[in-house]
Order: C-alpha cells, then structure tokens, then sequence
C-alpha cells in the first residue's frame, strides 16, 4: 500500500498539470471558433459557452489517455534518473510490483474514459446537435428572409420567400426549384406558406409547405403533371457530417444491434477506449526505463513514436472496418493485440544467446 501511495502521488502530480494544460489549450481553441460564430450571429454567447463545455468532455476520452501515458512516463523517468528506483529495487521491489501500482492506478482512468466514452460522448453529441440544429435553424431563418435564393439542405432544392414570420417560423408567398435528371425534368413548388426545415439527428430534414401548386414540368414538353395540395411535405437528404452525429450520438445498444459496418466501428471504438488507456499507462512504464543522469532522447523518442503509432493504428483499422475491408473480428481488438504484443516485449525483452569467439570456436 506505502509503494502504491507512493508511486500514486508521483504520476498524479504532472498527470493534473498535464491534462489541465491540454484542456485549457482545447478551451481556449473551441471558446475562439465558437465566439466567431456568435460574433456572426450563428449562435448567442450562453449556447457557444454550452457548445465548448461538451465537446470538451468528448475530448476528454483523448485526453484522459494521453495525459496518464506521458505522466507516468514522466514520473517513473525521473525516479530513474534520481536513483530512487534503483533503491526501491535494492528494497526489494520488484519491477513487476510497479507495474502493479500502475496498473491499480490507470484502471481508475479506465474506467473514468470507459464512462465518458460509452455515456458521455453519446449524450454530449445529441445534445450539441439539438443546439447546433436550434441555431442553424434561426440562422437560416434570418438569412432566407432576405429574399435571395438559398439552397436547402445538402439538396437541389433552390428556396425564395417573400416574408417571414419569424416567431412562427413560417415563411410566406414561397418559390422552391429543382432539376430533376440532368435537366429533363423540373420540379416547382409555389406555396402561400411553409416551415422551416426541422433539423433532428435521427431523422432526415423536412419542410411542410401549405396551400400551393406542385409542377413537374418536362422540359422535353412531353408530359406536365400539376398537382393543387394544402399540405406537402419534402423530404431533404442528410449530409455526411449528419449522418456521422447520428452515429456519434446513438446508444451503444443501438450500435450492436446494427448490421452498418459505420455502427460496429464506432460501437467498438466506444468499448476498447478503456483498454487504450490501460495499455498506454502500462506500455509508458517500461518505457521510462533508463539509468541515473543518463539523457533520455532517445526513450522519449520511442515512447513518442508509440503513442502516435497506437491511436494513428487504431484509427486506421477503425476505418478499414467502415469500409468493410476487415471484419468486426478481429476490428479493432486485433490491433490492440499488436500493442498488448508489444508490452509484453518490452516486460521480458527476448535475449539472444551470445556466440562464442572465433578464437574459442577454432581451438576447439
């Protein structure tokens, strides 16, 4: 208990200063983008605050794991260059006995990214969505009230409005375009009113239009079809960037029960982020290895290559998995295998039996 206490309190200390400072330099990147955009009238001051606090607590399940890594390996790297680990051995400690204060000490963390990664992120992403979709709406609001024509949506649907109720959200004497098929056929919507798009994560974007005509007109002048309604409602497609927060924002039971190679790869990178995290704490260890007063660029070096191979590999498998060129098995426990196979090494490096002299070999 006095070593866990102990080596507990050494990685702590930069471990605190560590991820405040990467969390203020992440604020204060996320504060200057979303203050741009309420100096632009996209969204007010309290909904940008609201935005930065939850995107960084997704930003957390990055930080977490990388503030721990470079902690205990800044840690355990100075009691080696002071000789205290060298008196902690002579004490009896055995190097396996650190490893299990480590140990002890990331599996909290774990847990901690664990939580946000499969509670969190889902929620922090639905509910930057709906603040994202309130704004945008407003935003889009303003700008379509100004008579110009304006695209919808990530669609071909060119919109135009005479005026606009804006606490109703209505726009009236309302003109919507679109090409269909290259130009042979063309959609117009006239309307005496219509609402606004409503933006929602699990469903497409939709626009209600009141009382008008429907033409679709045949610019090779064979056949015209019009259509007098009191009610129409379009149907707009999704962007990626909508299709990746529905995602992001789903439950990890909706996840697993999808077929989407998309879902599986962000259900497993939800799951082995606590792994990550356990790992990286546990390879840094071996990797602060060096002896008193010895310079330690080159062990930082390969502590630095690892913890950028790591997420570069995972990301990469996370996606190949999204484009089906591997299978959810092994996914993305195949390549933290790679790296549990590389703690291993770095425990019990393999030792190469010595050859003997040339001398000693030609006597005998």
């Amino acid at each position: 208990m006095i070593i866990d206490r102990y080596l507990s309190r050494e990685i702590l200390r930069p471990f605190a200063v560590g991820l405040g400072l990467l969390v203020l330099v992440f604020v204060g990147f996320s504060l200057a983008r979303q203050l741009s955009f309420a100096a632009a009238g996209q969204v007010d001051l309290f909904t940008a605050l609201k935005l930065v606090a939850l995107n960084t607590l997704v930003t957390l399940e990055i930080l977490l794991p990388s503030a721990l890594f470079f902690s205990v390996l800044a840690a355990l790297g100075k009691l080696y260059r002071d000789a205290e680990m060298n008196a902690l051995f002579a004490a009896g400690v055995s190097p396996m006995r650190v490893m299990e204060s480590v140990f002890k000490f990331a599996v909290i963390f774990a847990i901690i990214t664990g939580v946000i990664s499969i509670a969190g992120r889902p929620w922090a992403f639905r509910e930057s969505y709906r603040l994202e979709a309130q704004a945008a709406a407003e935003f889009d609001l303003r700008k379509m009230a100004t008579g110009e024509f304006v695209t919808m949506g990530n669609s071909d649907y060119v919109f135009i409005a005479d005026g606009l109720d804006l606490e109703q959200g209505i726009h009236e004497g309302v003109f919507l375009q679109k090409l269909h098929r290259g130009g042979e056929r063309s959609e117009l919507i006239y309307a005496e009113s219509a609402a606004l798009p409503m933006l929602n994560p699990n469903e497409p974007f939709t626009a209600q239009f009141f009382r008008g005509f429907h033409y679709l007109l045949d610019n090779r002048e064979t056949l015209d079809v019009t259509t007098e309604f009191e009610t129409l409602t379009i149907r707009l497609p999704a962007t990626e960037a909508q299709e990746r927060y529905r995602r992001k924002a789903e439950s990890m039971q909706a996840l697993a029960l999808s077929g989407d190679p998309k879902d599986t790869a962000e259900y497993q990178w939800r799951l082995t982020t606590p792994l990550a995290t356990l790992l990286l704490a546990l390879i840094a260890a071996p990797l602060a290895r060096s002896n008193p007063r010895e310079p330690r660029t080159r062990s930082f070096f390969i502590a630095i290559t690892t913890y950028i191979g790591l997420f570069s590999l995972t990301s990469m498998v996370k996606t190949w998995i999204e484009q089906e060129r591997i299978g959810a098995f092994p996914g993305l426990w195949g390549g933290y295998a790679l790296f549990l196979i590389l703690l291993v090494l770095l425990l019990y490096p393999p030792r190469l039996r010595r050859r003997p002299p040339r001398d000693a070999t030609a006597k005998a």
